[in-house]
């Protein structure tokens, strides 16, 4: 089993050497890493990077991975990882060349690898999150990932690949608006009620790439673009790839391609006083979750485009991510985090506090199907068992929806705890957090779609909806 191929020289570490003297080296423990399967000098390989993109390094190494990296849990030897993965390998009928290859040596030089490439938990993974924090801190505002990447991807469909930065910095906010304009006359150019009378306490809206999620983006944001300017926007989205185990809070703005939304300075001073210096500690410790997470940054360019083109200036924003309340029962994971009932009831009375129009933005997706999420059957195409995934997932969606459309938060998790959330809900806890923080009654459901990969590896839903 090899571990040192590299995809390419910029992005893959050197590694460091194994030293059985280190403690995270004697018994690793990996971070949480994504898995890319890839081909390397016609060969199959698996390429590890971290999701949150804390470390921006990938390391590239022999599938058989798959048996020696659930084993990397800080508890045991390499010895012991390395007994543990051939039993592994057995057990799933690898065969004995294969196996073979699963020895101390090359396990050790993935040990190294991955710490050198701040994947594994120990001193090099700190001092990169130190860093890290220092420049998180010292930000005003936190600066566009997924967004201005998008933004640049409209110009080079324009310009082909030779497009400039300057290019990009000069085109790409154009394009992103019209791409916006665009979704919203495909979206709503038919509906019977293309805009609301008046601003909604809430919408929901998907946390999925645009491409995914486009129509249900439009669906909500369309509708508002006649309404009331809201004061300022509070988004409660999901926690992909963070280290908190509560409610993860952010004290800061956000920019995008098309503007800067302010933090909420006002809003801010209300919630913590609610909340008190404990549990505000609490929500802030992992603060460093919100530096690239998508959830969040997909929807400040449509809060700009909708609110901030015409009157010049953006709404102030409060963003916070949230927890998985079927886990604990909505308290924090190991219970030294911010659960999410108190931060609820602080942030409904801090709402109430400051006044003003406040406009929440769920952002978080429904259903995720399919081989990529642990399925064994692929979710496109017209055979009997894709259609029966696909309508198992589409019968759960519509049953929850209309639990959320009336309001009942507490039947909703009630109902996935039965289940088991069969279809790995994502967008549970905003959604739950929304529903507490409105006291809403009842809510309308605007859209429903789901979209697949074209090899049927996965499928995910999301909906556009709104508390008005």
């Amino acid at each position: 089993m090899t571990a040192d191929a590299s995809p390419s020289p910029q992005n893959s570490p050197q590694g460091v050497e194994f030293d059985p003297s280190l403690d995270h080296h004697a018994r690793p423990k990996i971070r949480p890493v994504q898995g890319v399967p890839m081909k390397h000098q016609d060969q199959q390989v698996i390429g590890l990077r971290d999701p949150s993109q804390v470390s921006r390094d990938m390391i590239v190494t022999s599938p058989l991975a798959q048996f020696i990296l659930p084993l990397m849990d800080g508890n045991q030897t390499v010895q012991q990882i390395t007994e543990g993965a051939i039993a592994r390998a057995k057990a799933s009928n690898v065969p004995e060349q294969a196996v073979n290859a699963i020895t101390q040596e090359p396990i050790q030089q993935l040990v190294g690898q991955l710490d050198g490439a701040g994947l594994l938990e120990g001193p090099r993974f700190d001092a990169l999150i130190d860093k890290l924090q220092t420049e998180f801190d010292s930000n005003v505002n936190l600066p566009p990932s997924v967004s201005a990447d998008f933004a640049d991807a409209l110009v080079m469909q324009d310009k082909g690949k030779e497009a400039s930065d300057e290019d990009k910095a000069k085109l790409g906010p154009d394009k992103l608006r019209e791409t916006f304009d665009a979704w919203i006359k495909a979206a709503l150019d038919k509906a019977p009620d293309p805009s609301f009378d008046d601003l909604p306490q809430a919408v929901f809206v998907p946390d999925v790439d645009y491409p995914r999620g486009w129509v249900n983006y439009a669906h909500a944001y369309g509708r508002m673009r006649v309404c009331d300017r809201p004061d300022r926007v509070v988004i409660l989205g999901v926690n992909h790839f963070g280290r908190s185990k509560g409610v993860a809070l952010c004290d800061k703005g956000f920019e995008s391609p098309l503007g800067v939304c302010n933090f909420d300075k006002a809003l801010w001073d209300a919630l913590s006083g609610a909340l008190g210096k404990d549990d505000t500690a609490k929500g802030l410790e992992h603060r460093l979750d919100h530096e690239r997470e998508h959830s969040i940054e997909w929807h400040i360019p449509w809060v700009n485009h909708v609110f901030g083109e015409q009157s010049g200036k953006s709404p102030t924003v409060f963003a916070a991510l949230i927890h998985d309340p079927l886990r604990n029962s909505g308290q924090s994971y190991d219970g030294s985090g911010l659960d999410l009932e108190p931060f609820c009831k602080a942030l409904g009375s801090a709402i109430d506090a400051v006044g003003g129009k406040t406009l929440i933005i769920c952002s978080g997706s429904l259903s995720h199907i399919g081989p990529m999420f642990g399925d064994q059957h692929q979710v496109s195409g017209e055979g009997a068992e894709a259609t029966n995934a696909r309508n198992r997932m589409i019968e759960h969606d519509q049953a929850m929806l209309n639990i959320i459309n009336q309001g009942k938060a507490e039947d909703l998790l009630t109902s996935m705890q039965w289940q088991q959330n069969p279809t790995r809900w994502s967008g549970l806890g905003p959604i739950v957090a929304t529903l507490k923080v409105t006291g809403a009654a009842n809510a309308r459901t605007l859209n429903y779609a789901a979209a697949g990969d074209q090899q049927g590896m996965s499928m995910v839903s999301s909906f556009a909806g709104a508390i008005v």
